[in-house]
């Protein structure tokens, strides 16, 4: 793909819009705005869109409500602009499908560069995505993981989609199988995210991971919880069958 990526910003600030309008617009980008979800909609009806940054908050339709409904249909990129104070809210658009987030106030050029990285990696997944005989494929228990494609595959060759935060939890996780992972050691080699203190992004990532594998969360068999250490991966990986 050569076009110009298009970014679509939901916020009903518009000193916010503006902003990041500017610095996207001054890096390349096509620009959508909007100030609802609803004219959100509107937009994504009328073009294209590679990545959507959303505000929890919006007036009508909330953020987090357009992002679950976007994540059954597309897979747009999605980076949620949330509040200090929205811990909740975060881990809410987590499970919803958010990629990811960025906390006001922020600064411009971080959120530039995430959507830059993550608008690449939904471009790589849609260009791949008639080669499928070219997938590169880790093999674990009865799945795999098509790593180009970002995608989880059955045993019965049925595949589902995961998000940017899920693939690359999943990733870290299928490269150290059978060593115990502290949360901080997962959240320091998940690239491109903000912590918070007492962040529980982690466990909402491995919660939503084990309902995708089918992992029993009361009795785990691949993603298995060490009290008071981290989590500990322990199905055997390999690249081929």
């Amino acid at each position: 793909m050569t076009e110009t990526p298009c970014v679509l910003i939901v916020d009903d600030d518009p000193v916010i819009r503006e902003l990041l309008a500017t610095y996207l617009l001054r890096d390349g980008y096509q620009v959508l705005c909007a100030e609802t979800a609803e004219q959100a909609e509107d937009r994504l009806l009328e073009s294209p869109v590679d990545l959507v940054m959303l505000d929890i908050r919006l007036p009508g339709k909330d953020g987090l409500t357009l992002t679950r409904e976007l994540r059954v249909r597309s897979e747009v990129g999605i980076i949620l602009i949330t509040g200090r104070d929205d811990e909740i809210d975060r881990i809410v658009g987590l499970e919803c499908g958010a990629d990811d987030y960025v906390v006001k106030p922020f600064n411009p050029r971080e959120l530039v560069s995430k959507a830059k990285n993550l608008v690449r990696r939904v471009r790589h997944v849609q260009a791949l995505q008639p080669q499928a005989e070219a997938r590169q494929l880790k093999y674990f228990g009865d799945w795999a993981l098509d790593v180009d494609r970002r995608r989880l595959v059955a045993a019965d060759g049925s595949e589902g989609l995961l998000t940017q935060g899920e693939f690359q939890l999943l990733s870290v996780l299928l490269r150290n199988a059978g060593h115990t992972l502290s949360r901080d050691q997962l959240m320091d080699q998940i690239r491109n995210r903000e912590w918070l203190p007492n962040d529980r992004s982690i466990d909402v990532l491995v919660g939503r991971l084990r309902r995708k594998l089918n992992d029993d969360p009361a009795d785990p068999q691949l993603i298995i919880t060490i009290h008071g250490a981290g989590y500990l991966f322990s199905a055997a990986v390999s690249s081929r069958q």
